[in-house]
């Protein structure tokens, strides 16, 4: 019988943040950097992958002579300036996490964001208390779609990996979840992808953030 759900993980970029429009912009940056006149038009291949994963596809994609380790500073970089200056919260963010906590459920981020990037945006929209956990993409060795940072975020709670509930926009981080045997919800932003695409892969696909606590109490109700 499924335990019922102690902890829900967050990934960070299209799910809390509303950043996936920025990083067709990042990732602009960098390549014009490098001669590369670009305009998003393979955001889907880097949609929630980790850095290395996106920038050796750039390199391939556009036969750039920069080495990857080059790249991810640089793209990391750039994407720190984004994140402490641009990018916003989702509507419904901050009471979504009151309401999780209010249940009594333990709360992470596990993001393929570099911690520079990802702890000051949390810390200036006020969410850094919310989260008893934090993994970033710098602190593991295999990003999404690889399971470690979820296995990662869940040990730093103290929780089994079955008690847990991943949140996810992206195909990459919905396999991830699922192959640290955790339950996996995902909010596909429509504005990028089509959402039947996820159906067959999460174990529950929703609308927005505000859906999450009905989800939780009803999981954990038949749990």
């Amino acid at each position: 019988m499924p335990q019922p759900l102690r902890a829900v993980i967050f990934d960070l970029d299209g799910i809390l943040a509303d950043s996936e429009p920025w990083w067709n912009e990042i990732d602009s940056k960098l390549l014009a950097e490098y001669g590369v006149i670009y305009r998003g038009e393979y955001h889907r291949e880097v949609l929630g992958v980790s850095y290395r994963l996106a920038v050796e596809f750039y390199k391939k994609a556009f036969g750039l002579s920069a080495s990857i380790e080059e790249l991810m500073r640089r793209r990391g970089e750039i994407a720190t300036e984004f994140f402490a200056n641009r990018v916003g919260l989702f509507p419904s963010t901050k009471r979504t996490l009151e309401r999780l906590r209010d249940m009594k459920v333990r709360l992470a981020i596990a993001t393929s964001s570099v911690s520079a990037s990802a702890r000051p945006f949390l810390d200036r929209h006020g969410l850094t208390p919310f989260f008893d956990g934090i993994v970033t993409g710098d602190e593991i060795e295999r990003g999404k779609p690889d399971p470690d940072i979820y296995l990662r975020a869940a040990k730093k709670l103290g929780i089994g990996a079955d008690a847990c509930l991943v949140i996810e926009d992206a195909l990459s981080g919905i396999t991830a979840g699922k192959a640290a045997g955790m339950r996996v919800a995902a909010i596909p932003d429509r504005r990028f992808v089509d959402a039947r695409d996820y159906e067959k892969e999460a174990d529950y696909v929703l609308g927005n953030l505000s859906e999450i606590p009905a989800l939780v109490r009803r999981v954990s109700a038949t749990g």
